[in-house]
């Protein structure tokens, strides 16, 4: 059976609009994805008639508002095949998630001398984290090395490892260069000296399946908005020793036991990370956004952006003056690149009057643009409606760009 992605595109409404007097071809979905009818109609439909607080109410309205939003943790738990709900956070989106690891294991565990060990290859959001922890309690942030192709070096990995290492955080796919991490055997390995290790799952929930009980890490993090969901949630899994003898990363509502001046006790996980009244709405979203790709199929969702990644390859090697930045032998729907004639900024602000979204800069993820001593890249990233007609516009749009300059 093919891949439908013309049945897709039809569902996403932003899709069917035109910019620039040109078919919208979004290639920015590294960034942000777009949201299919089922998410924003779920939406619609809460808000409409449904919409109450959660865990608090009494009356009907907040009885179903809580059966919807508890019921999400379990398409979570399905999602990336965690042991239990119980182990499922809700969070703003995964920088909040390895803020909360941060915060809580990290400030209760992490001694002078230490050492937290992150990749060549992370975001902002799994470096700044560590750096504030390790200067707060006089340990030592090590990086994992990655040769020119953007694959992280896993000899030098584990000569790295030693007695000193307690955490190790690495990203499953890049969102800079697209580069698949072996994240399993990361975790083996860190494992295997007592150190824990937590994966940045951000950029691989979109396009792989997840198993976090076959990746055996104890700490797993994604946002909803890059799985076509809603913006400002995502989820947090934690194994239940872990969560269990952390303490509160926020104080408030719902993640207490007891309150009183002289003394306060807290919910058990997960409700003891979520002070507060969440995002109700958006987690719901999520929950859709979720069912809706894996309606699809999340081995069929790679097989496609596999091949539309291989395609867009070919056609783009051909460009005068394109280097590719990032060819690691596994990727995922990303690719970087700069061309000799034109800054990248200027190449996204050219392309855009071809009906092109792309990303240019550093994409937060500046350590990597200065290994490749380039200041920015200009950045193509696919998504699960991402047809042959979008590269073949890009491709055309960046000849104009050479024409031009």
């Amino acid at each position: 059976m093919s891949y439908p992605v013309e049945k897709i595109r039809a569902q996403f409404p932003l899709l069917q609009k035109e910019h620039a007097g040109k078919k919208i071809s979004y290639l920015d979905n590294a960034a942000t994805t777009q949201k299919p009818n089922a998410v924003i109609d779920c939406l619609n439909e809460f808000y409409s008639e449904q919409y109450a607080t959660v865990h608090r109410g009494a009356y009907l309205l907040s009885e179903k508002a809580t059966n919807r939003f508890e019921n999400v943790r379990k398409i979570v738990q399905k999602f990336i095949n965690a042991p239990s709900s119980n182990e499922i956070i809700y969070t703003k989106g995964t920088t909040e998630g390895i803020n909360l690891v941060s915060n809580t294991w990290g400030r209760k565990n992490i001694k002078k001398g230490d050492q937290i060990m992150v990749s060549a290859l992370e975001h902002h959001s799994n470096i700044v984290p560590w750096q504030l922890l390790c200067e707060e309690k006089e340990a030592e942030l090590v990086v994992i090395p990655m040769n020119k192709k953007g694959e992280l070096l896993l000899d030098a990995y584990k000569d790295l490892l030693n007695e000193r290492v307690k955490l190790v955080c690495v990203n499953q796919v890049s969102n800079a260069l697209g580069s698949v991490n072996p994240v399993k055997e990361i975790c083996r390995l860190a494992h295997k000296i007592g150190a824990l290790a937590l994966v940045d799952g951000a950029q691989s929930t979109p396009h792989m399946k997840i198993d976090v009980q076959e990746i055996d890490c104890d700490f797993f993090a994604f946002s909803s908005h890059k799985i076509y969901g809603p913006s400002s949630v995502g989820a947090l899994y934690g194994k239940m020793e872990h969560l269990e003898a952390m303490p509160p990363f926020l104080g408030g509502g719902d993640m207490i036991y007891e309150v009183s001046f002289e003394k306060t006790t807290y919910a058990k996980p997960p409700a003891r990370f979520e002070a507060g009244t969440p995002a109700i709405a958006e987690i719901i979203g999520m929950g859709k956004a979720i069912e809706y790709i894996e309606e699809i199929g999340l081995d069929q969702i790679h097989a496609y952006e596999q091949e539309i990644l291989n395609y867009a390859m070919s056609k783009m090697s051909d460009i005068d003056g394109i280097k590719f930045i990032g060819t690691a032998e596994e990727k995922a729907g990303v690719i970087s690149f700069t061309l000799d004639k034109a800054h990248p900024h200027d190449i996204a602000t050219i392309v855009d009057g071809e009906g092109v979204q792309i990303r240019a800069g550093h994409h937060c993820a500046q350590p990597v643009m200065t290994f490749y001593n380039i200041p920015a890249t200009a950045r193509a990233s696919f998504g699960i409606y991402t047809n042959k007609e979008d590269i073949d516009q890009l491709v055309n749009a960046l000849n104009t760009v050479n024409a031009i300059f």
